[in-house]
């Protein structure tokens, strides 16, 4: 049976710091379960990536963040040859300006914690992964996921 297709569409995640360099990730549930990722979720229509950033931050985690900067771009053409859904992923950057994590959508996630770059636990959501990876790097890329 072939595979029903999708429009591309655009997922934005951000990599969040708190004041000792630690990274917010979250084990997700649903269709994402069991991966630990960094907060995020898709673009609205109309939204830069910036107000997606501080929009899906805020409903995820209730921290308030400001000033993101994007520091990667992938678009993950494995999934769409394998699901029929095409996503293209943008990862932001950005210090916590106020508050602590909290679980703001428990159907979604099982709860919020920081962990040191080098130390994040396993099994990582793939576009979570490779937006952390190009944040250490240094180097905003553009890859397109090919196995």
């Amino acid at each position: 049976m072939p595979l029903e297709l999708s429009p591309p569409r655009v997922g934005v995640g951000v990599i969040l710091l708190n004041p000792q360099g630690e990274i917010l990730l979250g084990k997700r549930k649903g269709s994402h379960a069991p991966y630990w990722s960094i907060p995020g979720g898709h673009l609205e229509h109309g939204e830069s990536f910036e107000e997606c950033a501080i929009r899906e931050v805020a409903e995820e985690t209730g921290l308030q963040i400001a000033t993101p900067v994007v520091v990667g771009l992938s678009n993950d053409l494995q999934t769409c040859r394998e699901t029929g859904r095409h996503y293209v992923s943008i990862a932001l950057l950005a210090n916590v300006e106020q508050g602590e994590p909290r679980l703001c959508e428990p159907d979604k996630c099982e709860g919020w914690d920081w962990y040191a770059p080098q130390s994040l636990p396993e099994p990582h959501f793939e576009a979570s992964r490779r937006a952390v990876a190009c944040w250490l790097s240094g180097s905003l890329y553009l890859t397109s996921t090919k196995r």
